[in-house]
C-alpha cells in the first residue's frame, strides 16, 4: 500500500509518545540525525517527559499528557510510539487519523483485531506505519540469515530463548508474559531467517515451579511454515541457569546441510562430504564508540528513507502483522490445547 512521502527540503519533525525506558533510548537516536528534529514529548506524566527531555539537553521541549494537544501545536511528520502495548492502538490510530506517520515499538498491538484496525487506519490515511523489530538489524542475525540461505530449502528451524528476567512490572500482570511480550522477537526472526510465513501452530504455555512470575512465563511451540518447514521454539523468562543471549540460540537444517548459531558470533555450518558451505562473517559494528540500543538507529534510518522515497522499511505494518499473527495463534493454541491455524494478517 502506498503512503504519502515528505518532499519539503527540511528536517522531519518527530514527537515521542511515552517517557519510559525505551522512549529514553529513542530520543538520542532522533537527536543524532541532522535530518530529524524532535519537537515534542508526550506522556501520561508530563513531569516524567519533561525530565527525559532535560536529560538529552532539551529542557524547553514542549511536553504534554495529551497527544492531540502536541499534534495540534507541533504538526509533526511522525511519532515514535513508545507506550505500553495496551496503549498502542489508541496512540497509533490517533496519529494516523491526523495524517501523522507512526514508528512504533513492538508489539504492534495486543490483539490481531486491534492490529487490523491500525493497518486499516494507515491505509485510509495513506501514511506510513512501521514497527521496530530491532533484532532484524543485529549484524550477527543478518549474517546468520545469509548463512542459512546457503543451505537450500529448509526442513527444520529451531530457536531457544532462556533468560532469568526480573523487572518490567507490566509483565507480572500478563497471563502469558513470554508469549505476549518477548516471543514476537523470536517469531519475527524466524520469518526473517527462513523467508517463510506461519501456517499453523501447536503451543503450550506454562508456569514452572521455580518461577517468580504469577503467569505462564515459559512456552514451547511447533509452527508449520510455508514450504513445509517446521519451526520449533522453546523459551522461558525464568531460566534457572545456562541462559541464552537475548537473541536466542538457533539451528537450521536444509537440503545442503545445517547451520548452528550461538546468538552472538558467526554461525557454524556443516554438510555432507564434498559440500562447500559458507558461514557469513559478522559485519563491523556501526557504532563501536557509543553505547546504543541495538537496531534503533538502523530502523530509524530506514523509516526516514521511507518517508522520503516511498520505499517500505522492514517492519512495515502489512508485513509485521504476520509476526503478530504467530503470537496470536500461539496464545490461542495454549489456551485451547489444540493445533490452530495462523490467521492471515490482513
Amino acid at each position: 500500500m502506498a503512503f504519502t512521502t515528505v518532499d519539503e527540503d527540511r528536517p522531519l519533525r518527530a514527537v515521542i509518545v511515552g517517557a519510559g525506558f525505551i522512549g529514553g533510548q529513542w530520543a538520542p537516536e532522533l537527536l543524532a540525525r541532522p535530518d530529524v528534529r524532535l519537537v515534542g514529548w508526550v506522556d501520561i506524566d508530563p513531569e516524567r517527559a519533561r525530565a527525559r527531555a532535560a536529560e538529552v539537553g532539551l529542557a524547553g521541549l514542549p511536553v504534554s499528557a495529551s497527544l492531540s494537544e502536541v499534534l495540534d501545536g507541533e504538526t509533526p511528520d511522525f511519532i515514535v510510539n513508545c507506550t505500553v502495548p495496551e496503549a498502542h492502538r489508541e496512540v497509533t490510530v490517533t496519529a494516523l487519523e491526523r495524517g501523522v506517520s507512526v514508528l512504533s515499538e513492538k508489539p504492534m498491538a495486543v490483539t490481531l483485531e486491534e492490529a487490523r484496525v491500525m493497518v486499516a487506519a494507515a491505509d485510509k490515511a495513506e501514511r506510513l506505519f512501521a514497527v521496530s523489530q530491532n533484532r532484524r538489524h543485529l549484524g550477527a542475525l543478518v549474517a546468520f540469515t545469509r548463512t542459512v540461505a546457503e543451505l537450500g530449502p529448509l526442513g527444520m528451524l529451531t530457536s531457544e530463548f532462556f533468560i532469568p528476567h526480573h523487572g518490567a512490572d507490566f509483565l507480572s500482570g500478563m497471563a502469558h508474559p513470554l508469549l505476549q511480550d518477548m516471543a514476537i522477537h523470536l517469531f519475527d526472526a524466524a520469518r526473517m531467517v527462513s523467508g517463510a510465513d506461519a501456517v499453523s501452530v501447536y503451543c503450550e504455555s506454562f508456569r514452572p515451579p521455580w518461577t517468580w512470575y504469577p503467569g505462564a512465563c515459559s512456552a514451547t511451540a511447533i509452527f508449520e511454515m510455508t514450504g513445509g518447514l517446521r519451526y520449533t521454539f522453546a523459551g522461558s523468562w525464568s531460566a534457572p541457569g545456562l541462559s541464552t543471549p537475548w537473541t536466542g540460540t538457533w539451528r537450521a537444517a536444509g537440503t545442503r546441510g545445517a547451520a548452528r548459531w550461538d546468538g552472538e558470533g558467526p554461525a557454524t555450518v556443516e554438510g555432507p562430504a564434498g559440500t562447500a558451505l559458507r558461514s557469513w562473517p559478522l559485519p563491523p559494528d556501526p557504532f563501536p564508540d557509543r553505547q546504543r540500543f541495538t537496531g534503533l538507529a538502523e530502523h530509524l534510518a530506514e523509516f526516514v528513507d521511507a518517508l522520503r522515497t516511498g520505499r517500505p522499511p522492514q517492519g512495515d505494518c502489512h508485513d509485521n502483522i504476520r509476526s503478530l499473527a504467530m503470537v496470536t495463534a500461539a496464545l490461542e493454541s495454549a489456551r485451547t490445547g489444540v493445533r490452530v491455524p495462523v490467521p492471515e494478517g490482513r
